[in-house]
């Protein structure tokens, strides 16, 4: 696929969980069949020729964070489906593959991915590109977070602000400005019955490797601006209307999805993954 007009962060992510398809073994974390055909034809290939650069031990921590971040939400998507959610938000959906592999019990939803333009044209050229079909549950959302209100935009594509839907937000928030944060949180906690899972960053502690990730997505042009502690952004989404607020530890995560697990894939060593609801 042409790499120019999409976030190079975006990218990469895509290359992690093509990774995991082909290298880590089963059971999959998260199973996803449309991320190969969606790098291209010979993206098989290059995940392969490159799997010495796969295996290094920072490749391997960041590509079990962005398969437990998919899968995470997912698994909270699928239990707000059960009680009668029938709208999905995407934020930031870079090349987000959900739309494009959903399961039997997501075609009732509206799935709805919301991203830059530049972003959006790109995975969409690639979508023909790999001749894969848009289901007609799917809409595209245009957006410049830092620009653009949230719920302007969302109404706009047609979600509907008065009834409950779930959110992802997954690999942004570190990239934006609190003020901007905080408009998006906001937006949310508006909405009746919704839920938001999303990932954030902590500040840098020794052995986490924190700092190593951040300077990966400086060097590709696109810096960490914003940094959360578990307890400071517990406060403020309590503060911002949210009733329940839940973080996926690393212990939980461990005892949850890698258990038995032959390729010693393990789960992250940080907290960075939280959902939050606001119940009525």
């Amino acid at each position: 696929m042409s790499e120019r007009s999409a976030s190079s962060t975006a990218v990469g992510v895509a290359w992690l969980r093509a990774a995991h398809q082909l290298l880590d073994a089963e059971p999959r974390i998260l199973d996803d069949p449309a991320i190969l055909p969606l790098l291209g034809e010979d993206a098989a290939a290059r995940v392969r020729d490159g799997a010495d650069r796969f295996a290094s031990p920072g490749a391997r921590a960041l590509r079990s964070h962005v398969v437990l971040r998919s899968r995470f939400a997912e698994d909270r998507l699928a239990a707000a489906v059960e009680r009668g959610v029938t709208q999905y938000v995407v934020l930031g959906a870079g090349l987000d593959t959900f739309a494009l592999r959903q399961p039997p019990w997501a075609h009732a939803l509206r799935v709805f991915e919301v991203d830059h333009p530049a972003s959006q044209a790109a995975k969409r050229a690639a979508i023909a590109a790999a001749r894969l079909t848009v289901p007609p549950n799917v809409t595209f959302v245009p957006i410049d977070f830092e620009r653009t209100s949230l719920g302007e935009a969302l109404a706009d594509g047609g979600v509907d602000l008065a009834r409950p839907a779930f959110v992802s937000w997954l690999g942004v928030t570190m990239y934006l400005t609190e003020p901007a944060i905080d408009a998006v949180l906001r937006t949310i906690a508006a909405l009746p019955s919704s839920e938001i899972v999303f990932t954030f960053a902590q500040p840098d502690a020794p052995g986490t490797g924190a700092s190593f990730f951040a300077e990966r997505a400086a060097e590709a042009g696109e810096p960490w601006l914003t940094y959360f502690t578990p307890d400071a952004l517990d406060a403020k989404l309590r503060a911002l209307g949210f009733t329940d607020v839940y973080f996926l530890t690393p212990d939980e995560a461990e005892a949850r999805y890698y258990v038995g697990r032959s390729d010693g894939l393990a789960a992250p060593r940080r907290t960075s993954i939280v959902a939050a609801m606001r119940c009525e």
